[in-house]
């Protein structure tokens, strides 16, 4: 699916980055791509968001909270306030939508300016993206936790136990 995006959004992308791809850009940076793809490459652009990054980040959401979730569960004791890590993938998603609403409005309506949108997409993408590593981050951490959990588990079975 990533690829097939990709390449749709290949033609109005070679004339300009997807400011939305990188960690900062500025109002202007989004204008210059609105600029420099045309009425399709905007159109193009607008239409991926209302269609395919409707669905994306619900996947990796889904992906990210689910094993987050699991991880910390088996990582950390019950009522953990560690636990809540688990929910920092609903707030890139929210920020991701953000992001869309305002990248998809300001490309829509170009060349009309859209001051507000225009200046607030790139705080929802650089949330977005921070929010996303931060998952990954204690992604990775929550798994080392619970695998050295389990670890210390079978450890401290007395010999010829199982675990059931």
């Amino acid at each position: 699916m990533l690829p097939a995006q990709a390449e749709l959004g290949a033609f109005y992308t070679v004339r300009h980055a997807a400011p939305d791809t990188s960690l900062w850009y500025s109002p202007d940076d989004l204008y210059a791509a609105a600029e420099a793809w045309g009425r399709d490459g905007r159109s193009a652009y607008v239409q991926a968001r209302v269609t395919f990054d409707v669905v994306w980040p619900i996947v990796y959401g889904f992906f990210l909270l689910t094993t987050l979730a699991w991880a910390w569960a088996r990582g950390t004791a019950a009522g953990s306030r560690w636990r809540a890590v688990g929910l920092l993938p609903v707030v890139a998603v929210a920020l991701d939508y953000a992001e869309n609403v305002c990248t998809a409005t300001v490309m829509a309506r170009y060349p009309a300016r859209t001051p507000v949108l225009a200046e607030l997409a790139p705080i929802f993408t650089a949330g977005k993206w921070l929010a996303l590593s931060a998952s990954f981050l204690l992604l990775a951490i929550g798994s080392i936790i619970a695998v050295l959990a389990r670890w210390r588990k079978g450890a401290s079975r007395p010999p010829g136990s199982q675990d059931r």
